[in-house]
Formats: structure tokens, sequence, C-alpha cells
């Protein structure tokens, strides 16, 4: 290969991969590849029924600490990712050293620099992707928070009551989309680091973390626990 493209053919193939896993399984979780319902999906019906529910009470404090919970987390992963960005950053600034260590490693491949660098780079996008989409959902839940306030008691039975509960509803699962988009860079940052080692661990680590990841979405006892499949059955799995 051309210096000037330190990417070899399996690189190539592996990253085609890995971006084909990444769109794909966004794409099934939304519900536009598959009629089948996810985790995600059936998690925002329970949002929008939250939404319903709080309208109905008039001290609304248990949603404002729901609220508050789920702020945290959001900025707990907003800020992880952004040490792990950091470490990026230092990754490709000390590239020979990173070599050093990792060539230590059983199975590692030796790579070019540039080849290297242009790993660290993609890995630095996906905790500055991750970063961004953690931040605006936090932003976004703090604007749930508000609207939430915005919303009248059921009592009061305003024309407005309907509308209010559906932007407040929209916003929420708006906010959760963006803190799964940021996850969903986390998980498959995972498999990224198989590139590291070399194209085949790539593409390894890219289909178990999609594999994973598809059955916790589609298969899981959590996705029944959430459409009511298991309400009358004993504990539940995984």
């Amino acid at each position: 290969m051309d210096d000037t493209l330190p990417l070899t053919l399996p690189d190539v193939a592996a990253t085609a991969l890995f971006a084909f896993a990444w769109f794909a399984y966004a794409l099934a979780v939304d519900g536009r590849l598959s009629s089948r319902v996810s985790l995600t999906a059936a998690m925002n019906r329970q949002r929008e029924a939250w939404m319903r529910t709080m309208a109905s009470r008039d001290l609304r404090m248990v949603d404002t600490s729901i609220m508050a919970g789920l702020q945290q987390g959001t900025a707990f992963f907003a800020s992880t990712s952004l040490i792990a960005l950091g470490g990026c950053l230092a990754l490709i600034r000390q590239t020979e050293e990173a070599q050093a260590v990792l060539s230590g490693l059983p199975f590692m491949t030796p790579v070019s620099p540039g080849l290297f660098e242009i790993k660290a780079v993609g890995l630095t996008v996906l905790f500055a992707y991750s970063f961004f989409k953690f931040a605006w959902s936090y932003r976004l839940f703090n604007y749930c928070s508000i609207l939430i306030g915005a919303v009248p008691t059921a009592r009061d039975g305003t024309p407005q009551l309907d509308e209010a509960v559906r932007r407040a509803a929209q916003m929420n699962v708006l906010a959760g989309r963006h803190f799964n988009a940021g996850l969903r860079g986390i998980f498959f940052s995972i498999g990224y680091l198989g590139w590291f080692v070399g194209a085949v661990p790539f593409v390894v680590a890219t289909i178990l973390v999609a594999a994973v990841l598809i059955r916790r979405q589609f298969f899981s006892s959590a996705r029944r626990v959430a459409l009511g499949d298991l309400v009358r059955s004993g504990p539940a799995g995984t």
C-alpha cells in the first residue's frame, strides 16, 4: 500500500462492517428495519404513560425526583465520555509510546504510525459523538422538567392539558433518544478497540457487541417486562 493511504483492504472491510452494524442497529431500534418492538420503543411508551400519570398528580415531587435521577445519570456519562475523549487526544500525541505498549499484546498486528493515528482519531470521534449526545440529552431533560412544571393538573380541566402532556412526553422521549445514542457510541467503542489489535479482531468484536445489543433490545427479559409479558411470571432474567 502507498504510504499516503495506510489502510489495507481488511481494514477498509472491517471499518465498513462497523459502520453497517452501527447504522443497522440504530435503524432496527427505531423500528425502521423490523416490526418487532424494541426495548427502547417499549420504554418510550412508558415515558408517555408517565407524563399522562404525572398530569393527574397535584404534587409532583415524585416526577421531579425521577427527572433529577435521569439528569444525574446523563451527567455521569457525559463526564465519563469527556474523560475518555481526553485520553484519546493524549493517545494521539503519544503514538510511539502507545504502540510500544500495545506491541506486547498477543495476536497484535504491527501497523504503521499513520494507521495507528487513524485508529486513534476514529476512537476520538466516537467519544466526542457520545459526549455531545449526552450533553444534549442532559439539556433536553432540563427542558422536560420545565415542561412538566407547565402541565396543568387534570382536575383543572383546561383545554391546554392534552397539548401540554404531549409536549412533555415528546421532550422526554427525545431526551431518551439522544441518551441512547450516546450509549450506542460507548458500546460500539468497545468493539472498535478490537481494531487496535487487528482487522479480524475488529470484525469479531463488532459482531459480538452488535449481537449483545440486539439480544438485549429485542429478545431480553427486560423487553418482555417493559411490554408486560412477564407481569404474572416469576423473576426475570437479564
